[in-house]
């Protein structure tokens, strides 16, 4: 059988691609010849074309030659073929030098081009803070830092991530909007490596926060990390810069405190969640006050001193300041919240206040405005036992589980359905010694996805609902588990107009961008993990000493955020001030801190939240209104 004949165009492409793949002498020859190709006819017909053109053949040719000469920088020159042969050399060594020296210089800049898009120039400012570590909490907290410094006149947030710095900053931008006098930079490079990581000029920074990365497998880079910076700082130092850290799991904490160093603090991220995902299932509503709380946008906690109360009891204080809200002191290390009214305030104490500034917190005396004559001297009984249902399983689950059995009356049941991680789930909980709690955990079989599965077990009956999404996978996108999430929501919302009744459901999301994609009521218990935690690092970054504030509030057990009740504290259908739900929560051993307006809960600003309100701000307090306290459980 005869073979086919190739063409001649692809013969000729074929020759000329092997021909190129000779390297560069090739490649400079097929250049003169394609200059030549199009120079020397050029050159022809301008000189035949030109009048005064000389009339001999010779001496054409040789104008010929001079124009080709002069286009090509080959000098041009005519006479005896050895002056011609030189001036060529001679052009080409000057071709070559100056192509030499182009190539130098260009060279030299794309380097640096290209070492300024990488970011690896050392960054000279001081006292900005420093974030290391690319994942969703980033924009959280880079988004907090820049709130923080609103009221400063030069502030930067460094960030150090082994990303492309054109693409963070970007991302970045993107995500935050303007950034007002703060001036962002981002670095790129491996944070585990302390040359690198010097880069951020870390010894002159106010701040340092270590964020996980999203993968499960996170916490030794963050051990990593913290080595590696204690590596780049000078040491000996006596001081140095607040070192904030959050990792996921318990076993790894003390190793990354030791990493961290005196002037380190290490969050437990999936402690905290589960905390306050228990605290917002128990109580609807509060996680709207914790994100109140720790973010930078409203009023926020800080620390005063006023040495005019050395001697006096603490309750004395709670109506001395107007505008701002005493929850507590500060002895030492050792924060005291809510503590009994008639506790001495001794020398070295600080308050610990909710206020818009941390200029703001000036006494200013409200015991005038107290209407004692509406203060109400009874209290809502206990709901007693609670029935709660999870659905769904996680690594956070079992110490949510754990979280009830410390806090929830004896009696109640948790019911757990965990769907595809119900051999995982059936381990924990088998292996989990509740001992003496009187709280009853079972583990249903169904699947979370199917409606009947709902159905069957009366979701309408219980006194709280969480939904939680799976563990993200290594390499997976941090919006994938929500997507389960989202797809339960959407089960229960139906549920809800199949019952008539509104369902108190708590939901955890991994993504902030998902939020606004849940189908939940406006102002619903959404608790965006990695959020919170990016919150509490900013909060604790500019002020270490909020870490033991942040840690007794949340812990459980102690003093901590409540809702109550306002007809607990002020008779209903009366108009009085804020100091006078103050003065009576005082009465109970409690820190009044704000309120939520029943009547405004799905379409008032903040779903009818108010923190720190003025003491003599008066309103008419209904049925349904709740105060927000800090005291015992």
């Amino acid at each position: 059988m005869a073979q086919r004949r190739t063409p001649l165009g692809d013969r000729a492409r074929y020759w000329f691609d092997s021909t190129l793949s000779r390297g560069a002498s090739a490649l400079v020859g097929w250049l003169v010849l394609l200059c030549l190709t199009f120079v020397v006819p050029a050159s022809a017909v301008m000189v035949w074309t030109d009048p005064k053109a000389p009339e001999s053949l010779g001496a054409r040719l040789v104008a010929v030659w001079r124009l080709t000469g002069e286009t090509l920088r080959l000098g041009g020159a005519t006479g005896t073929p050895v002056r011609v042969l030189l001036s060529v050399l001679l052009a080409l060594v000057a071709l070559l030098y100056v192509s030499t020296l182009v190539g130098l210089v260009t060279t030299a800049f794309t380097e640096r081009l290209t070492a300024l898009r990488r970011g690896r120039s050392t960054v000279l400012e001081e006292g900005h803070a420093v974030v290391l570590g690319w994942s969703e909490q980033v924009f959280t907290v880079v988004g907090e830092l820049v709130a923080a410094n609103a009221n400063q006149r030069r502030g930067a947030v460094v960030v150090l991530a082994d990303q492309d710095k054109t693409a963070m900053e970007e991302e970045l931008c993107a995500r935050l909007g303007p950034l007002g006098s703060t001036r962002l930079i981002c670095r790129s490079g491996p944070t585990t490596d302390p040359a690198v990581l010097a880069l951020t000029n870390p010894a002159a920074a106010g701040s340092v926060l270590v964020l996980p990365r999203s993968e499960p497998d996170a916490d030794p880079e963050v051990v990593r990390t913290l080595l590696a910076l204690r590596a780049a700082l000078p040491q000996g130092r006596p001081t140095g810069p607040v070192v904030v850290a959050a990792v996921r799991h318990d076993r790894f904490r003390q190793a990354a405190a030791l990493a961290a160093g005196r002037h380190g603090i290490v969050l437990e991220s999936d402690t905290v969640t589960a905390r306050l995902i228990v605290q917002a299932a128990r109580s609807p509503g509060l996680s709207l006050v914790h994100r109140e709380l720790l973010d930078f946008a409203g009023d926020e906690f800080y620390l005063t001193t006023e040495p005019a109360w050395v001697g006096r009891p603490f309750g004395e204080t709670l109506l001395a300041y107007s505008t701002s809200s005493v929850v507590g002191l500060m002895r030492g290390d050792v924060p005291l919240l809510s503590p009994a009214p008639q506790t001495p305030i001794r020398a070295g104490d600080q308050l610990v206040v909710i206020s818009r500034d941390d200029d703001t917190a000036a006494p200013e005396d409200c015991s005038e405005a107290v209407d004692k004559h509406v203060m109400a001297s009874g209290r809502t009984a206990s709901t007693g036992r609670e029935r709660v249902l999870l659905l769904g399983w996680n690594r956070r689950a079992p110490l949510m589980v754990d979280q009830f059995r410390r806090s929830v009356a004896p009696g109640s049941t948790v019911d757990v359905i965990a769907d595809g991680d119900e051999a995982p789930a059936r381990q924990v909980l088998d292996a989990d010694d509740p001992g003496d709690t009187g709280l009853t955990v079972r583990l249903h079989q169904g699947d979370v996805m199917c409606l009947e599965t709902l159905r069957r077990l009366d979701i309408a009956s219980y006194d709280s609902v969480i939904v939680l999404g799976r563990d993200a996978a290594a390499g997976q996108p941090p919006e994938e588990p929500d997507n389960r999430t989202l797809a339960g929501l959407l089960l229960l919302r139906h549920i809800e107009e199949e019952t008539g009744r509104e369902l108190p459901v708590v939901t955890e999301l991994i993504d902030d961008r998902n939020r606004a994609l849940a189908p939940v009521d406006p102002g619903a218990d959404v608790i965006i993990s990695g959020k919170l935690i990016g919150l509490l690092m900013a909060q604790i970054s500019q002020n270490r000493h909020l870490a033991a504030v942040f840690e007794a509030l949340f812990a459980g057990g102690g003093p901590g955020i409540h809702l109550r009740p306002a007809t607990d504290y002020v008779l209903p259908d009366h108009e009085t001030s804020f100091a006078t739900l103050v003065a009576a929560a005082r009465e109970r051993g409690e820190c009044a801190i704000g309120y939520r307006d029943h009547r405004a809960v799905s379409t008032g600003p903040g779903y009818g939240l108010r923190i720190n309100p003025p003491k003599t701000e008066r309103r008419h307090w209904v049925t349904g209104d709740e105060i927000v306290v800090i005291g015992e459980t």
